[in-house]
């Protein structure tokens, strides 16, 4: 594991492995088809049920799709979703606006 990383990420990566691994065996779907479905390898699927950070976020997605957990989690960064970048544009926005000479 990427000792780099902020333990909470880590922590975090590792709950969404499980919990990936854990959609899968619900669903009954062996590892090898959700590696086929997400066009990845059966060890790059270890991996991930891991928590791997070293494994691309691309790849974490695929199997999301794969395991019919839809996109929603796509729009974390949407702006309309993000206060702190609106409060902080707000904060820059000109207190008038002067016309420029052409």
């Amino acid at each position: 594991m990427n000792k780099q990383l902020p333990i909470t990420i880590r922590k975090d990566l590792k709950k969404l492995g499980e919990s990936l691994k854990k959609a899968r065996l619900r669903r009954r779907i062996k590892m090898t088809t959700i590696a086929d479905r997400s066009g990845i390898s059966r060890e790059t699927l270890a991996k991930i049920q891991r928590g791997d950070p070293g494994v691309s976020i691309g790849n974490y997605a695929a199997v999301i799709f794969a395991l019919g957990l839809g996109t929603a989690w796509m729009n974390l960064a949407d702006i309309t979703e993000d206060p702190v970048g609106q409060a902080l544009d707000e904060e820059r926005l000109p207190s008038r606006v002067r016309e420029t000479s052409v």
